[in-house]
């Protein structure tokens, strides 16, 4: 392999062999699955990706998208920064999506909300609920405190450098990365005050699927949690699914379920009425 690479017109002709070939971690172009929704048709997919251990992914979402993450093989952490793609000073709030909903315990039914009081997503299904809304993603430091590396490049890489490298696809910077929720590694507040985590690994397979009630930025990291006990760099790969879908209905059983989610609907609405 040296050798080719040593000459510009070998590794040509090797880079160029290697077309078509297909690896696990990977964005699928054009995009295909086989298992959508009943009723959603494959010309409405718009993403299918799978985020390799220590990875990281991201795309605009249209309002009314599905996204649906799958923890494939039980050990996965879907850190999640969501934006308002036309105005991203406008971002997930998490201390609010907790405050407002009188919840720390995200599940199906719960609203991730910005800090102007709007809903930008909605989980519309779970069946993992091992969700935290307290511990935020690893840095550098803690990385490199924990494993004796953590830096973007290596073999170790942290969740707030690879927020990092998403944001900037999108023109963002180090100050528009904020505190993210975490997918399918929970996080519970003991008696006392401590924070317990749930970090498994669990069975293979669950999911979460969530709709998208804005115009969206979504940026994940799949790195470990940044409270996992165990010594080693362990996360598996994460499958991202998305496809369009409608714009949330007035009779929605989800923005209708509590008067505080009501209100940031109509937060929504009201934007998108100007």
């Amino acid at each position: 392999m040296t050798a080719v690479l040593s000459d510009p017109l070998a590794a040509r002709d090797h880079a160029r062999a290697m077309a078509g070939t297909r690896v696990e971690a990977m964005p699928v172009l054009p995009p295909v699955a086989d298992d959508l929704p009943d009723g959603v048709s494959a010309d409405d997919l718009v993403w299918e990706e799978t985020i390799a251990a220590g990875g990281y992914a991201t795309r605009r979402l249209a309002r009314g998208t599905r996204l649906r993450l799958i923890d494939t093989r039980g050990d996965a952490c879907a850190g999640l920064q969501l934006f308002n793609a036309d105005m991203p000073t406008e971002r997930l709030n998490v201390a609010d999506t907790v405050k407002v909903q009188w919840n720390a315990y995200l599940g199906e039914g719960k609203l991730l909300l910005s800090d102007m009081g709007r809903v930008l997503m909605s989980i519309v299904a779970d069946d993992a609920g091992t969700h935290d809304a307290f511990c935020g993603t690893s840095n550098a430091a803690t990385n490199a405190a924990k494993y004796g590396e953590g830096t973007n490049s290596g073999p170790h890489p942290n969740g707030r450098d690879r927020f990092l490298l998403g944001a900037g696809k999108h023109g963002l910077g180090r100050r528009d990365v904020h505190p993210c929720v975490n997918l399918f590694k929970g996080a519970k507040i003991a008696a006392d005050g401590a924070i317990v985590p749930d970090i498994g690994p669990f069975a293979p397979g669950r999911s979460v699927v969530l709709r998208a009630e804005m115009e969206l930025i979504v940026v994940i990291a799949n790195v470990p949690h940044v409270l996992d006990p165990r010594p080693a760099y362990t996360v598996s790969p994460l499958r991202v699914t998305a496809w369009r879908g409608p714009v949330t209905p007035q009779d929605d059983p989800i923005r209708n379920a509590t008067p505080e989610g009501q209100r940031a609907f109509l937060n929504v609405e009201d934007y998108f009425r100007r």
